[in-house]
């Protein structure tokens, strides 16, 4: 069970139920959970210890979740820990917090497993149909998993509640869930434990959007490689996972499943529905069908044909805030850039820079750009897609290379972390004096053909609060945090 598997399952308990071959409904492991209405601070939330002490498991000081977060009532218990409503201090916002014991943590797999789910769920977030996450903190007891509050209650609940779908209400979710795996696969993750219980809805409303919340299971895809974890919940799980030997195509085998689910109480379908369900359900996954095809089936396409409303996916949300970043910041992003540290990170992002360098030259260019936000469902200008190239082709080399790429559209959490703010604050303080002079910014800038005078004055204008001519490292921090809070896959 993922870490995260109790804060998807806010109106549910774990309670393991006896699988039933007779069941009209499919089966699952959990029951649902009464939660009380009241409302107000919940008094049983210990406070954490003040401490300055760095976490084991992000590896950052401790945060009193408190100082940040009004905890209110309690919404679920689960395996791993208790997930409460919170109200973010600042902005008055609701969101769900799941905090988990760390005594729960016991072995270096449990760590590395849950620094992979927090990872996977950063990197994905901005997507239109995954859960938004707002952050991780630690402090001597637990760890605090913050994320959007979805209040609709599970996908599972819904299916069973109504029995079955129209084709009409089949389709807009089904079209959302394979949103969920063509972004996954996109961007470099394979779900692996795709279900109803893992999505939620937004509200109670009957169109209500849904969302994917659950990655514990999730990894990185590394290309060429085939996994043998025997992973995944067997109603769902595709028929390759039980011989050891698959790739992403078992997301749309689970996602089949599931649009059969919704189906199969109103026989006889229509024939589209019934070529998209075999076409998902292809026992050779290299004959199966893949998420960005389904999504142009014409029986998934919303009236029979590709909607106008355009998708912003965290890949363009990310590019677009890039564009409007100073100088300064860009270059900056892209010292952290060539910094990265976690290995399982770069394989996300190497997949994402793969499935749009289709040529396989190393380089993106302006056709391959504008191609690969196509796939993602953008409907973009030219001149639009030209803007956001200009910004990511920092070196004004004409195409976009890997670390370009990445310095582009990785998620900004990496700005919470000092080490990596200090690193690329060091990068232009070349005297190491605490100051970034007029003299180290030109420096650092020619190099990349921003140096002239007029640029220099616009970043000093923008960064420099006390106007003393000169980039502070508390000026140099605010800069770098400046927008990344919410919003755009940020």
């Amino acid at each position: 069970m993922g870490i995260c598997q109790s804060l998807c399952r806010c109106l549910s308990k774990s309670h393991e139920i006896p699988v039933s071959s007779s069941s009209d409904s499919p089966p699952r492991p959990y029951q649902p959970l009464t939660v009380s209405s009241s409302g107000g601070q919940n008094p049983s939330f210990p406070k954490a210890p003040s401490s300055s002490q760095a976490g084991t498991i992000l590896l950052k000081p401790y945060v009193d979740i408190t100082s940040l977060y009004d905890l209110r009532k309690e919404l679920g218990r689960g395996q791993f820990g208790i997930t409460y409503l919170c109200i973010e201090k600042a902005t008055k916002r609701e969101y769900a917090c799941k905090s988990i014991s760390r005594r729960k943590l016991t072995t270096d797999k449990d760590v590395d497993d849950v620094r992979r789910e927090i990872s996977i769920l950063q990197h994905l977030t901005g997507q239109p149909n995954i859960v938004e996450f707002k952050g991780a903190y630690e402090d001597a007891r637990n760890l605090h998993l913050v994320m959007e509050l979805c209040s609709g209650g599970e996908l599972f609940d819904r299916i069973t509640a109504k029995r079955s779908y129209s084709e009409r209400q089949a389709s807009s979710i089904c079209r959302q869930i394979m949103n969920v795996v063509h972004a996954c696969h996109f961007m470099g993750v394979m779900h692996r434990d795709l279900k109803p219980e893992n999505f939620l809805m937004v509200s109670k409303d009957e169109d209500s959007q849904i969302k994917a919340t659950d990655f514990g299971l999730s990894v990185f895809i590394e290309e060429g490689r085939m996994y043998k974890d025997l992973v995944g919940s067997p109603y769902y799980v595709a028929p390759e996972v039980l011989q050891r030997k698959y790739g992403k195509e078992i997301d749309v085998w689970s996602a089949g499943v599931i649009l059969y689910i919704l189906l199969s109480g109103v026989p006889p379908f229509w024939g589209g529905a019934k070529d998209l369900i075999r076409k998902m359900l292809a026992r050779d996954p290299k004959k199966r069908i893949t998420a960005a095809q389904a999504l142009e089936h014409p029986w998934m396409k919303e009236g029979g044909e590709a909607s106008d409303k355009p998708i912003d996916s965290a890949v363009l949300s990310r590019l677009k805030q890039f564009r409007v970043m100073n100088k300064l910041k860009k270059l900056a992003l892209k010292v952290i850039a060539e910094n990265l540290s976690s290995e399982e990170e770069k394989k996300g992002l190497q997949q994402m820079f793969n499935n749009i360098d289709t040529d396989g030259s190393g380089t993106i260019t302006l056709e391959e750009l504008r191609d690969g936000l196509a796939r993602l469902g953008s409907k973009l200008t030219e001149p639009e897609i030209k803007q956001l190239m200009d910004a990511a082709d920092v070196d004004k080399s004409g195409t976009i290379d890997y670390i370009e790429f990445v310095t582009a559209t990785m998620h900004r959490h990496r700005l919470d972390r000092e080490d990596n703010i200090r690193k690329a604050f060091n990068f232009f303080d070349k005297d190491s004096n605490g100051f970034i002079t007029r003299d180290e910014l030109r420096q650092a800038m020619t190099q990349y053909g921003m140096g002239d005078e007029a640029t220099i004055d616009e970043v000093i204008e923008d960064v420099d609060t006390d106007k003393d001519g000169r980039i502070n490292y508390e000026e140099f921090v605010a800069m770098m945090k400046r927008g990344t809070q919410d919003g755009g896959g940020m």
